[in-house]
């Protein structure tokens, strides 16, 4: 039977609950989406049901979209394990083929509609990943596939996606003139329009990630995972706590665009205030209802990480791992890094289950964030410090510098604003260092070689200095 089959093909060590899972009562619906809709209004604010999705649309997923997708790796990391004081194991979902998880979602879409359904074809609004799954899936299933992209789509993503064989509509400023657009338009009326995030059948894509951890990593104690509009929270929870209810399940949230937690406060999905992040993948302002109810039930608890502890953790993914990782597929990492809301006790030694959501990251892009990610490591230093205006004041700061270790990156020197004598001028040097304390060593040196000077150091966001606060430039005291 497809029950037993699906039984066979998930590991040995969760074959035994999987099969009294399926088997159980409240699990009906395994085979047929025949009888009573479990979609219902249960509040003035029409939430679905929490069983909106179950654990047996999941195992359906898995079997269904086994042969098209990657079983990505879920393997050890030694050098985050040591920083973080935890087993750390990372998920990597960048590796399927289009560079995300969104191709499990996308491609159970478009194989849970009826052959009458697939003929119409799909159509989707997406800025990038959503677009590239159901581009690169739907065409190999026969079905034709229309994407509507914001202008601020990069345009890498538009070309690929054209390349896959999808139609490409370019319409509004945001993803949420997109999708307007796409539901509104007479033209893709009967069109099947498939959420990226909200869609039951996406939610249970996403869930097979889950199963994935489970079977790689038997013995995990808590996964830590990306949240943007729910959905990849709410599979991965769903599938996690049936297989293994003592499992918890953080969320992770940037601090510029936290719409899960905003929901939470208001008991229904809000619009949430959203800022530019590195984390843009992440950045929608509203969950969906159905990956909200589904997440609430599920998820133990959500913490938000800033901008710099995004960008660390594409640095350390980089430097450690050897792996390009966009900001939205390192926010679960983020949040554990030292320093992180999850850097904390009662982590520590436990096994780490993290899911690298994303790799698609344009190259530009990455060499920002790598920046940012130095600066908040401590690893540039940014000083404002007076020298002599006369011939080889430069020079003899820089020798300085040179003496102390310190790399200068970026150097300028400016007259007009000086407030003290004109026989002096400003210097201002971005400095590549090798973390706090050689930062302090640099300081120490410049403050010996330069007593009457007055040093300044500029972290504002990014850069950390030990006996300094976060905060605008400021006296560096000893």
């Amino acid at each position: 039977s497809l029950q037993q089959e699906i039984t066979m093909r998930v590991a040995p060590s969760i074959r035994p609950l999987l099969g009294r899972l399926l088997n159980k009562a409240k699990y009906p619906c395994l085979l047929s989406r025949t009888g009573a809709p479990r979609v219902l209004s249960t509040s003035t604010f029409d939430l679905p049901r929490a069983d909106c999705v179950m654990f047996e649309d999941i195992v359906r997923a898995h079997h269904r979209i086994r042969s098209g997708i990657v079983r990505t790796p879920c393997e050890s990391s030694h050098w985050l394990s040591k920083e973080t004081g935890c087993n750390i194991y990372l998920k990597t979902e960048q590796l399927q083929f289009t560079g995300s998880f969104k191709e499990r979602g996308g491609r159970n879409a478009i194989l849970s509609l009826s052959p009458e359904a697939r003929s119409k074809g799909v159509i989707a609004a997406s800025a990038g990943n959503h677009a590239l799954a159901l581009a690169w899936h739907g065409p190999q299933l026969g079905v034709p596939v229309t994407v509507v992209m914001p202008t601020v789509a990069p345009m890498t993503k538009v070309e690929k996606c054209r390349a896959f064989g999808a139609n490409v509509i370019i319409q509004g400023e945001h993803i949420g003139d997109a999708k307007d657009w796409a539901l509104g338009h007479p033209e893709h009326a009967l069109k099947n329009y498939i959420n990226g995030y909200d869609d039951v059948e996406i939610i249970a894509g996403t869930g097979t990630i889950g199963i994935e951890m489970l079977e790689q990593v038997p013995h995990v104690d808590v996964i830590v995972v990306p949240v943007g509009g729910a959905g990849l929270i709410a599979g991965i929870a769903l599938a996690a706590k049936t297989l293994n209810p003592q499992v918890r399940v953080i969320g992770v949230e940037p601090n510029r665009c936290a719409s899960f937690i905003s929901a939470l406060e208001a008991g229904h999905p809000v619009m949430a205030n959203v800022r530019p992040t590195l984390a843009d993948g992440l950045a929608v302002p509203q969950v969906g209802p159905h990956a909200f109810v589904v997440a609430r039930e599920h998820v133990d608890e959500v913490v938000r990480v800033d901008e710099k502890d995004v960008a660390l953790a594409v640095l350390r993914l980089v430097e450690t791992q050897k792996m390009v990782v966009e900001g939205g597929g390192a926010t679960g990492l983020a949040a554990l890094l030292p320093g992180g809301p999850l850097d904390r006790e009662d982590m520590k030694g436990k096994n780490v289950v993290v899911p690298l959501c994303g790799g698609n990251i344009d190259i530009t892009v990455l060499g920002r964030v790598i920046e940012r990610g130095l600066a908040a490591d401590s690893r540039l230093l940014s000083l404002t410090i007076p020298v002599s205006d006369r011939p080889g004041g430069i020079a003899e700061l820089t020798t300085h510098l040179s003496q102390a270790g310190a790399s200068v990156k970026d150097i300028f020197h400016e007259r007009a604003w000086l407030q003290s004598s004109v026989d002096q001028v400003i210097i201002k040097a971005v400095l590549e260092t090798l973390g706090p304390e050689h930062n302090r060593e640099i300081l120490l040196q410049l403050e010996a070689a330069y007593p009457e000077a007055e040093i300044q150091v500029q972290p504002d966001h990014w850069c950390r200095i030990p006996g300094q606060i976060d905060g605008p430039s400021k006296h560096f005291h000893l």
